[in-house]
């Protein structure tokens, strides 16, 4: 499974912009035109900023126009509250650079996905550690010290459990309570098992139907919300279609590479190499997905991170040691 050719016959979304990136330039080896790439680097994370700019690259990259930002930080695995702590300082950086909003602008977060299921749960994680704000700004003004944004968090839940489409629900809240901005956070698939729990992307699309671990939902973005929705989202699966043919491509690149085998694997039939895929596979074919067993450690770091973040990126008069203060 190296093209998107493939992956589209599979239904398999690409999540991650930056993947899709890299799957589109080995296809044409070349830049894509009207795509623009930026890199950051600090201690603890490498940065990669996409612009995807006119419709013919959106076309290409399979991607809304905007822009798209991740932050590989692998050192989440470790458990070590200093580094992530930085990390959620560089999470703030970048968010800021989305913020199209004024300092007393209110903004809504979105938890989405299912909080029984550890891999989908990122969204409500997230939720549970967010620095609401809203009704303190409501009822007590005079107790705010410095310039806080007010800020609500809801936790949908799915449409398995509520019986009601997520984004109905989220689209009610945003009539009633009329926030400048939506922030809305969900598990996404990878393609490369060492981005579970250690990428973030973040993108000013909002999230598009078919994205993330559930099946096809309604949009999340500023034309189906009528505001602004910046989208964070972390793989926490991989695909095990996805996982299956990189085995099998290691190995045929591995026989080909090799002398005496090198004129055998010119005789494959890619069908039949599909075909053991999916004989291995079952009946859950392209609908079986894989993440670590430490899955749960790895959901409560990165939730904690992305909270941090955002209250930083949200609260800039605030010091990140000073939140608790604003919590009684």
């Amino acid at each position: 499974m190296e093209n998107r050719n493939s992956y589209r016959s599979k239904g398999i979304p690409i999540d991650m912009a930056l993947e899709a990136h890299d799957i589109v330039r080995g296809e044409t080896g070349q830049e894509i035109p009207g795509v623009k790439m930026d890199k950051q680097s600090f201690e603890h994370a490498q940065v990669n900023i996409i612009q995807v700019m006119d419709e013919s690259a959106e076309r290409m990259m399979g991607k809304p126009v905007g822009t798209y930002i991740t932050i590989d930080a692998p050192e989440i695995r470790q458990n070590n509250k200093q580094i992530h702590n930085e990390i959620a300082e560089v999470l703030a950086k970048q968010l800021s650079t989305l913020l199209q909003i004024g300092p007393d602008a209110s903004v809504l977060i979105v938890g989405l996905g299912n909080w029984n299921a550890t891999p989908d749960a990122l969204g409500p994680r997230v939720v549970n550690y967010t620095f609401v704000t809203r009704h303190l700004k409501k009822y007590a003004p005079q107790d705010l010290a410095g310039g806080l944004r007010p800020v609500s968090a809801l936790a949908p839940g799915v449409l398995g459990i509520t019986g009601i489409e997520t984004a109905e629900i989220i689209k009610g809240v945003v009539e009633k309570t009329q926030p400048d901005l939506v922030i809305a956070i969900d598990a996404l698939a990878a393609q490369n098992t060492e981005r579970i729990a250690t990428s973030i992307q973040l993108a000013d699309t909002g999230i598009a139907p078919g994205s993330g671990i559930g099946n096809q939902r309604q949009g999340v973005n500023q034309q189906s919300m009528g505001v602004p929705v910046i989208a964070i989202g972390v793989p926490t699966v991989v695909n095990a279609s996805v996982i299956a043919h990189g085995a099998l491509n290691q190995f045929l690149q591995q026989l080909a590479s090799n002398p005496v085998c090198s004129d055998d694997t010119k005789n494959l039939n890619p069908i039949v190499m599909e075909q053991i895929v999916s004989n291995v596979l079952g009946p859950y074919s392209t609908n079986l997905m894989v993440t670590p067993k430490e899955i749960d450690d790895l959901i409560e770091a990165i939730s904690r991170i992305i909270a941090g973040g955002i209250s930083i990126a949200l609260h800039p008069s605030v010091e990140p040691e000073e939140f608790h203060m604003y919590l009684h």
